[in-house]
């Protein structure tokens, strides 16, 4: 891992996300000074913390890490406290064969385009 990519790519997920310093910290629940160190390359987050930090800015570690320029999230947490309907569907979803999955996905895409 290329400690200087991290810093650099930590800032513009942040920046991505339209948030400051203090909100990102806030965010992630570190201090201003600690999450301040990272996008400063003064220190290096463990792969948990990097973790962490990707699933708040909706990007990927692979991103944060340099492994790629695609800063889209290669995964989706969903909580099931905070978005319960979401959870449900994609819990009955997880059931269907790709097909079916597919045909939903296209049908909510649909239904976006009509909005």
């Amino acid at each position: 891992m290329n400690d200087n990519i991290i810093s650099q790519r930590i800032t513009a997920a942040r920046e991505n996300l339209g948030i400051s310093k203090a909100e990102a910290s806030r965010r992630l629940n570190l201090s201003k000074i600690g999450y301040c160190r990272y996008e400063y390359g003064d220190r290096t987050p463990s792969p948990q913390t990097l973790e962490v930090i990707a699933q708040c800015f909706g990007t990927s570690v692979e991103y944060l890490t340099g492994e790629t320029d695609d800063i889209e999230p290669t995964k989706l947490v969903i909580d099931k406290t905070t978005n319960p309907e979401l959870f449900e569907l994609l819990k009955v979803c997880s059931t269907y064969d790709n097909a079916t999955v597919k045909r939903i996905a296209i049908y909510a895409s649909a239904l976006m385009k009509n909005d």
